[in-house]
Formats: C-alpha cells, sequence, structure tokens
C-alpha cells in the first residue's frame, strides 16, 4: 500500500487536447500544465489549436490592447 496516492486531476467524460502529445486524451492522463480543457465532447478537444489560434488573432487585434504609446524611450 502506498503512502502517498497521487491525486488526478480531470474525470472520465472530461476531454483534453495535450500539448506534449499532440492527441485528445479523456480524463487525467497528462499533468494540467500541458494540457487544454476540459472540452464536453471529443470533437471540440480536437479543435483546441484552432481555438486557440482564433482567440490570439483575436487578442492581437483588439484595439484595447493596443495602448497608446507612453513616450518612454523604450516603446520604439
Amino acid at each position: 500500500m502506498a503512502l502517498f496516492k497521487k491525486r488526478t486531476v480531470g474525470k472520465p467524460g472530461e476531454w483534453y487536447y495535450c500539448l506534449v502529445h499532440k492527441k485528445v486524451e479523456e480524463g487525467p492522463e497528462c499533468p494540467a500544465k500541458d494540457r487544454f480543457g476540459p472540452y464536453a465532447a471529443r470533437e471540440e478537444a480536437q479543435h483546441a489549436m484552432d481555438l486557440a489560434r482564433e482567440r490570439n488573432l483575436e487578442w492581437e487585434n483588439d484595439p484595447k490592447w493596443h495602448d497608446a504609446p507612453t513616450g518612454r524611450a523604450d516603446d520604439d
């Protein structure tokens, strides 16, 4: 019997996209730091990287995140 049992995060029926293995996984197969999710369905997890790419583009083009220059020398 082990003194310390490793706790897993996530539950079966929750789907994740593993950034290390580049595949969809169900439940807590990889550490949380290495995955996107949880998603309700396998199909959603399969498109995790597409969704991240879309969100990154939205953020990069969001005028609220492109503040006016402050006039500091390091803003060139």
